[in-house]
């Protein structure tokens, strides 16, 4: 049975993690270097191989020397064949233990990351965290509706908390991200392509959206100013106005504002597509704006 290009690339994403470890002091690094001196025969090669200093390497094998119950290394000083380090019969049978345990390791946390790869529930929550994007507003939602005009594509999307974001796309760009309703996306909006409105002041053009929240952060930086706003759902935007602005609006922790950004300057991801790199520094995502 043969896996979907989709479904190899979860399953080799490596979502659970972590480091095998012996009594909280052998660790990988100094297995390697037990491994390198096995293969080397010294301590001075060793370290080189692995990009450690010889006082670094000679401190870590003193150090593991020194709680085992038998020395781990031999070092020979001078003789016919000039000395050399090996390991002796006890770092062998560690450096032996040790390589099985990882095989184990590996395979246990290889068995972990299969079964979460068949709960769609946890993929859906997991995926979007593996996004690495220069984007500073991530937003996580569902396809409502989708709009199609003569020359663009207005895609309606439904936050968690119920608020709607439109996405504007030409038809080349929504037809590349094969999407549909119901479709799991994420929303790109960079800080500047936010503007920072007062409550009261709720007239704004069909082409904008408007996502009322509360002032969570104001942060003074020199000229500009980092404005935090909250949504009801818990979601937040981040905004950079000028800091005219931030007085003029009287901007302070807790007051009601709308965040209010351009159709066409979200950007919209597809989740659980085949990776690719996209512009805009968006990576394993495949991405598609109305810019």
């Amino acid at each position: 049975m043969t896996c979907s290009p989709k479904k190899n690339r979860l399953i080799n994403q490596n979502w659970v993690e972590g480091e095998l470890r012996l009594v909280n002091t052998l660790d990988n690094q100094i297995i390697s270097l037990l491994r390198a001196i096995d293969q080397t025969g010294s301590i001075t090669l060793a370290a080189k191989q692995l990009g450690l200093s010889y006082k670094g390497a000679w401190q870590m094998i003193a150090r593991a020397n020194n709680i085992a119950p038998k020395v781990l290394i031999i070092t020979a000083i001078g003789g016919s064949k000039g000395g050399g380090t090996r390991l002796s019969v006890t770092g062998r049978s560690l450096l032996l233990l040790f390589t099985r345990l990882e095989l184990q390791h590996k395979q246990f946390l290889q068995q972990l990351n299969r079964s979460l790869v068949n709960d769609p529930d946890i993929m859906r929550l997991l995926e979007p965290l593996t996004i690495k994007t220069s984007s500073t507003n991530q937003l996580l939602g569902t396809i409502a509706a989708i709009q199609a005009w003569s020359s663009n594509i207005e895609v309606s999307v439904e936050l968690k908390g119920g608020e709607q974001i439109i996405a504007s796309l030409s038809r080349p760009e929504f037809k590349q991200l094969e999407l549909g309703i119901g479709s799991d996306v994420l929303l790109l909006i960079n800080a500047t392509e936010i503007l920072i409105v007062a409550e009261t002041d709720n007239n704004f053009p069909s082409t904008h959206n408007n996502l009322l929240g509360t002032v969570v952060l104001v942060r003074r930086n020199n000229e500009d100013s980092v404005v935090a706003v909250q949504l009801a759902s818990g979601d937040s935007l981040t905004a950079t106005i000028s800091g005219r602005n931030t007085e003029l609006l009287g901007l302070t922790h807790g007051i009601p504002v709308y965040a209010v950004f351009e159709n066409n300057a979200v950007i919209l991801g597809a989740l659980s597509q085949p990776a690719q790199t996209a512009k805009k520094s968006v990576n394993k995502l495949r991405c598609c704006c109305g810019q």
